[in-house]
């Protein structure tokens, strides 16, 4: 049975794949862009990393206790197309996606913590990483372009935890956390800022794309400046 998070990634690989959706203005003259095609790629190794080499399945919880990144939404893009929850708050969960593995974490609170390098160009995690923790970077090339979920994920399980709000479920994502994210014009080039918090730039990338639309994730160390905003043709900021 489909769930909205998997039409949407039918929806931006297939129409006007070659065109921008993600585009990331990170620290140290970073500019990351993916287009639909790239990012349902991006997005389907990742699912099939949490599928097939970390045992995830629908309503398995991820925490990702991570800043707003472009790496971040993807995860959370890849979970939702699995029919995972994504947790955004302090609560319990079967993994965790990190930018500052604990090496008590690994044998604690969670089945697994992966490890999540966020320069652009890191091909794995620089330096040693506690035993157990999966390597983001180095792993997820490995895995196939195409995601084929082994159960079908189920539109009344929990997609979203967040900190202070309810808990949708993978039925109501774009109707109802989505919703919060207030884009409602077809085809906009919304600017988003990192600064706002994960959950914002989530439901804010979600809705934009929602209505066919893109997203410029700026970094908070990045200035928004009136050249980077007619350079990435943004139709609001």
């Amino acid at each position: 049975m489909s769930i909205p998070a998997i039409e949407l990634m039918t929806a931006l690989r297939s129409g006007q794949s070659t065109s921008p959706r993600l585009t990331w203005y990170g620290p140290d003259a970073e500019r990351v862009e993916l287009s639909g095609r790239v990012l349902d790629n991006w997005v389907a190794k990742t699912s099939n990393l949490l599928q097939d080499e970390l045992d995830a399945e629908p309503g398995t919880r991820l925490r990702l206790d991570l800043p707003a990144h472009w790496k971040s939404v993807v995860l959370a893009l890849a979970a939702w197309q699995l029919g995972m929850e994504v947790v955004l708050d302090a609560a319990e969960a079967e993994l965790i996606a990190t930018a500052e593995p604990d090496p008590a974490a690994a044998g604690g609170a969670f089945e697994t913590v992966v490890a999540v390098a966020l320069p652009a160009l890191a091909m794995r995690w620089p330096g040693e990483l506690p035993s157990g923790v999966v390597d983001y970077a180095a792993e997820v090339r490995s895995h196939g372009d195409f995601f084929m979920p082994h159960v079908d994920p189920e539109p009344d399980r929990p997609a979203v935890r967040t900190a202070a709000g309810p808990v949708h479920t993978h039925g109501g994502l774009l109707a109802g956390f989505a919703a919060a994210g207030q884009a409602s014009e077809a085809g906009l080039r919304l600017l988003v800022r990192a600064a706002d918090g994960l959950e914002t730039v989530l439901a804010q990338a979600l809705a934009a794309w929602q209505g066919d639309g893109s997203v410029v994730l700026v970094h908070p160390d990045v200035p928004v400046t009136e050249r980077l905003l007619s350079d990435e043709r943004v139709s609001r900021s």
